[in-house]
C-alpha cells in the first residue's frame, strides 16, 4: 500500500480483497528461520489431504521436491517450517530471507507460463488471480491458496498446512508452539497502562490505515489499545484513507509507521506535517517506525512485530 507502483498495487488488493499488504523489499538481517530439514516418518507420509480458512482442500499424493510460492509470508512459512531446499522460485515482492531464490515472478499479476517453466510440483499463492488455480491444475500443478490470515489462529493454522504439504509437520507444530508461547509471553509481560491508550498504523503517508477487524489489528488488539481508524471505516474495507484532520482530532498516543522504508517516514517526517506537531504521539516522543514487510506479513515473524508493539505500550504508558 506504498505510493510506489507496488505498494499501490498491493493497496488496491487489499480495499477489495480484504488481504494482508504486500511490502516493499528490505535486505535486514533476522534470526535464520530454517531449522533441520530432516523430518520424521509420519510428517512425511504421503498423501496428505490440506486446507486452510478460507482457503480450498487440496491432496498432495507425494513430497513436494519444486516449490514455487507467489506469496511473501509463504515464502517465510517455508523456510521456517524447513521446507527451503524445496523451493525453486519465489515471487519478486519475497525478500526474506535473504537466499530464498527470488525471481521476477508477480503474485499480483501471475504468469502461467513463466511458472510452469520452473516445474513445479506445488505451488503457493495467496489468491486466485487470473484464474492461476485452473490454469495450473490445467497442466497438472497442484496449487495450495493460502489466504491472508484474519487472526493468528489462522496463522497458526496456515503454518501448520504448509508444514503438513511439505513433508514438515513436526517443525511446524514446533514453530507454532514457539511463536504462541513467545507471544503470550510478551503480551502477559507488557505492564497494563493506567488508561486505554489510542493509535494510529499508518500504511503509506496518503494516510491509509488498518482497522481492528484486519490482521494487523487484531495484533493490536492484544495490547487492549483504541484504533483510531475504526470509526473511519465507513465501507467496512477495513483500510480506510483517513484525513489529517480526523489523525489530529483523534490525538493518539501512539502512532506506528509501516511506511519507513518503502517511503521514509520517521518521527521527524511526521512531526513536519501541517498540525501534527500537536499529536500526543508526536509530542511525547512515541512515533514508532515498524519494518514495513514484518508490519504487513502473517508469518512467523508477527512475533518481531508484537515485540515492538510492546515495548511502544511500555514506553507510552508511562506518559499515561
Amino acid at each position: 500500500m506504498h505510493i510506489r507502483r507496488e505498494r499501490i498495487a498491493a493497496l488496491l488488493l487489499a480495499l477489495l480483497t480484504l488481504l494482508g499488504l504486500t511490502a516493499c523489499a528490505n535486505r535486514e538481517q533476522a534470526a535464520d528461520p530454517q531449522p533441520p530439514a530432516q523430518t520424521s516418518g509420519t510428517a512425511a507420509a504421503f498423501p496428505v489431504e490440506v486446507s486452510v480458512p478460507g482457503g480450498h482442500s487440496l491432496r498432495i499424493e507425494r513430497r513436494p521436491e519444486r516449490i514455487v510460492s507467489l506469496n511473501p509470508a509463504s515464502t517465510e512459512i517455508l523456510y521456517a517450517v524447513g521446507a527451503g531446499e524445496q523451493v525453486v522460485a519465489v515471487d519478486d515482492q519475497s525478500n526474506y530471507p535473504e537466499n530464498a531464490p527470488r525471481t521476477d515472478l508477480s503474485n499480483l499479476s501471475p504468469n502461467i507460463e513463466a511458472i510452469v517453466g520452473y516445474q513445479p510440483d506445488l505451488v503457493l499463492a495467496s489468491n486466485d488471480t487470473n484464474n492461476l488455480v485452473a490454469s495450473l491444475n490445467a497442466v497438472q500443478v497442484p496449487v495450495l491458496l493460502l489466504p491472508a490470515a484474519k487472526n493468528l489462529d489462522e496463522t497458526y493454522a496456515q503454518i501448520l498446512t504448509v508444514g503438513k504439504a511439505t513433508g514438515h509437520l513436526q517443525q511446524a507444530e514446533e514453530v507454532v508452539e514457539r511463536m504462541r508461547t513467545e507471544i503470550d509471553r510478551i503480551v502477559a509481560a507488557t505492564p497494563k497502562p493506567s488508561r486505554e491508550l489510542r493509535y494510529y498504523h499508518e500504511l503509506d503517508p496518503t494516510l491509509y490505515s488498518a482497522t481492528s477487524s484486519t490482521f494487523i489489528g487484531q495484533v493490536y488488539g492484544l495490547f487492549g489499545l483504541t484504533n483510531i481508524a475504526d470509526a473511519a471505516d465507513t465501507t467496512g474495507s477495513g483500510y480506510p484513507q483517513l484525513s489529517a484532520e480526523h489523525v489530529i482530532n483523534a490525538n493518539p498516543d501512539l502512532i506506528f509507521l509501516a511506511d519507513s522504508k518503502c517511503c521514509q517516514q520517521n518521527a521527524e517526517t511526521v512531526a513536519a506535517r501541517p498540525g501534527w506537531s500537536s499529536i500526543a504521539a508526536v509530542r511525547n516522543g512515541h512515533v514508532v517506525a515498524l519494518d514495513d514487510d514484518i508490519a504487513s506479513r502473517w508469518g512467523p515473524r508477527v512475533v518481531d512485530l508484537v515485540r515492538a508493539i510492546s515495548q511502544a505500550v511500555t514506553a507510552a504508558g508511562e506518559h499515561a
